[in-house]
């Protein structure tokens, strides 16, 4: 890493979407550590309350509606950046983020375009890859697994039997595609939202981080080149020949004849 280092450090954040089961979560965790970023992810609901100013059982139930995403990067916020939390979150915020989706919806992704400005932040969570999708000093990354793999990890992590792991499994993925398609009409399997999508079917967990250090460390190099340098020709010579399978309209026509 100390020979990445210069480079890497002109990237903000890294963000993960995740198949629930899939190892994303604790990827993230294991990557923010080998950076020695911050992990945007998990905050009890009691934590949420108070920064929100509701109550226990409403910040829970909001948590559950909207998986969580405002209120754990708010709370990780509170450890990254004091003096820039206040310009994101004021005591007005609570009541309008409870009466009204629509500004719950804006403040979720104010938070996030917050977490990004800090810096150095590696976000678990949703819509994160389509608020910051433009940016260029952003990795966007993607973990899978089939189910079958899913259901193993989900039994031993969480304790369940095989039918109830399999059920959470189903019900946290519906959970997170209508998220994403309600709030920002989007697929989170949408692989052109990633630079980089991983199945951790064979792969272990760090290697997947090492994929990841590894993409963030390339994509960081391209930071500063012109937009007519990207994409998959830039630097490429012309075709010597015309590729076999590319013929005239006229002879594709003649076929159907």
């Amino acid at each position: 890493m100390s020979g990445e280092s210069g480079s890497i450090d002109q990237m903000r954040a890294v963000t993960i979407s995740r198949e629930y089961g899939s190892g994303g979560g604790e990827i993230a965790r294991r990557l923010a550590e080998r950076l020695g970023w911050h992990l945007v992810d998990h905050e009890v609901v009691v934590q949420v309350a108070r920064e929100l100013g509701v109550s226990e059982e409403e910040a829970a139930a909001r948590d559950e509606h909207v998986e969580g995403l405002l209120s754990r990067i708010l709370t990780s916020m509170q450890g990254i950046a004091p003096a820039v939390y206040p310009a994101i979150y004021d005591e007005s915020t609570p009541v309008a983020l409870f009466t009204n989706p629509e500004e719950y919806r804006e403040a979720v992704n104010r938070v996030i375009r917050g977490a990004f400005a800090v810096g150095h932040v590696v976000i678990v969570g949703r819509g994160a890859q389509v608020v910051l999708g433009e940016r260029r000093d952003v990795l966007h990354v993607r973990i899978v697994a089939s189910l079958e793999r899913r259901v193993p990890y989900v039994m031993r992590r969480e304790g369940l039997d095989e039918h109830a792991a399999r059920s959470r499994i189903q019900s946290k993925d519906h959970d997170r595609e209508r998220y994403l398609q309600t709030e920002y009409r989007r697929h989170p399997a949408d692989a052109h939202l990633y630079d980089l999508v991983v199945n951790t079917d064979v792969l272990d967990l760090d290697s997947v981080v090492d994929l990841i250090l590894l993409a963030l460390e390339r994509k960081a190099r391209r930071l500063h080149l012109p937009e007519q340098e990207l994409g998959p020709g830039a630097g490429l010579a012309p075709y010597s020949g015309r590729p076999g399978d590319l013929r005239p309209p006229y002879e594709r026509a003649s076929d159907k004849a």
